[in-house]
């Protein structure tokens, strides 16, 4: 079994089935055997649900001990008695750990508005809390619990060394429909052994999530429940990083490079998608430009019906760049096509001679690329993305847990 959570030094682990699903696994923990550095980027939805306003404060000291996923039911817009509730695991968490409830973190997923099943989390908190585990099974585990309409479990793991330390750090994420990119719809934690100063930690984050998770869409919804958060602990018994030096930005560049696998396992499994797509932006006058048109090519859905429907439509693609908000000079911009071989579909904002039998063969691909190039610097930015199908329509037509 691949390496996991259960690898980084000082973390154990549990998902399992406390009955808010009928079947299959809803809860998950992640526990930390030292009080770590913490830190998170949340939704910008302006409707919240009750466990991310709990985590919000709790992670103002930047600091947490164990983290608390409930999978089902979304504890959003249920009022007094769904704050109540989420408070309630809270406490139970940090009762059976004999840690302080401010060292918790807590995230829901699952169907808007329905009661929590308070009940049957604090129940099922005491029964598992005891057999946290550090088995490789103990960490799928807890990747599967925290799915919804996810067909499979979104795992990664790196390692690197920070003076002549090894350090590992791993995470899981569940997602695949509500994806936008404006702190991507999804959750993911994540969990690491160095030490390091909780601010430069958040830096890191949220540098990382700018260039990763908030690039990616599949259908342009931005939920209640979005959160990334990351524990390191400081067990690997390295320097602690405390200013933005070599370590720093190796650790942030370990940090981006996971952050990017999970984000693109969330892509790939987007909800009755066919295609995975990666739209890359060059020759921008700046990074920021190259990152707006990628995410408005990315979730538009003219672009993605037509790569569904393997049409090399790059009139859709090229309104969509005007639309970006991005000065650009739209006769000075190519549009190419295509998988592990790209075709130029535009030059210059307008037409040119290609084969479109061979493109419309090569759209068959279930891993396509779309590239821009603008002509007018040197900065460039990558999106990821994925096509909008009849199953994205079924799927959440019929979805209700």
């Amino acid at each position: 079994m691949q390496r996991n959570v259960t690898d980084v030094k000082g973390i154990r682990v549990r998902g399992c089935h406390i009955g808010i699903k009928s079947k299959r696994r809803d809860l998950a923990m992640i526990v930390s055997d030292v009080p770590a550095s913490a830190a998170a980027v949340y939704t910008t939805n302006l409707v919240q649900a009750h466990p991310l306003l709990i985590t919000k404060g709790n992670l103002r000291d930047g600091r947490a001990q164990a983290i608390l996923v409930t999978s089902g039911n979304a504890n959003a817009c249920n009022g007094p008695e769904g704050m109540k509730g989420a408070r309630k695991a809270v406490e139970t968490l940090a009762s059976e750990l004999n840690i302080s409830e401010k060292d918790v973190i807590f995230a829901s997923t699952g169907v808007i508005g329905e009661p929590y099943p308070t009940e049957k989390v604090v129940d099922g908190i005491k029964r598992n809390v005891k057999v946290l585990g550090k088995r490789k099974i103990d960490g799928a585990m807890a990747a599967n619990a925290i799915m919804t309409t996810d067909t499979f479990q979104k795992e990664g793991y790196v390692t690197f060394t920070l003076g002549k330390r090894r350090v590992t750090m791993a995470g899981i994420a569940k997602g695949s429909g509500m994806i936008h990119p404006d702190m991507a719809t999804m959750l993911g934690f994540i969990v690491c052994d160095a030490d390091i100063e909780p601010g430069l930690l958040q830096e890191a984050l949220s540098d990382s999530v700018k260039r990763t998770f908030n690039m990616i869409t599949v259908d342009g919804d931005t939920s209640t429940n979005d959160m990334v958060a990351v524990m390191s602990n400081g067990l690997a018994g390295n320097r602690r990083i405390t200013g933005k030096g070599k370590d720093y930005e190796k650790f942030r560049r370990k940090l981006e490079t996971l952050c990017r696998h999970l984000a693109k396992a969330i892509v790939s499994d987007g909800e009755g998608a066919t295609k995975f797509v990666e739209y890359r932006v060059v020759n921008a006058l700046t990074e920021e430009d190259a990152m707006r048109i990628a995410r408005t090519v990315s979730d538009s859905n003219l672009v993605k019906t037509a790569l569904f429907g393997r049409d090399p439509n790059w009139g859709r693609i090229l309104a969509a760049v005007g639309r970006a908000g991005v000065d650009i000079d739209p006769d000075q911009v190519d549009v190419y096509l295509g998988a592990k071989r790209l075709i130029k579909v535009a030059e210059k904002g307008g037409v040119t001679e290609f084969d479109k039998k061979s493109l419309k063969l090569m759209l068959r691909s279930s891993r396509l690329k779309v590239l821009l190039d603008l002509h007018l610097g040197d900065r460039e930015a990558r999106a990821w993305g994925c096509d909008l199908t009849y199953d994205y329509i079924r799927i959440n037509a019929e979805y209700h847990t």
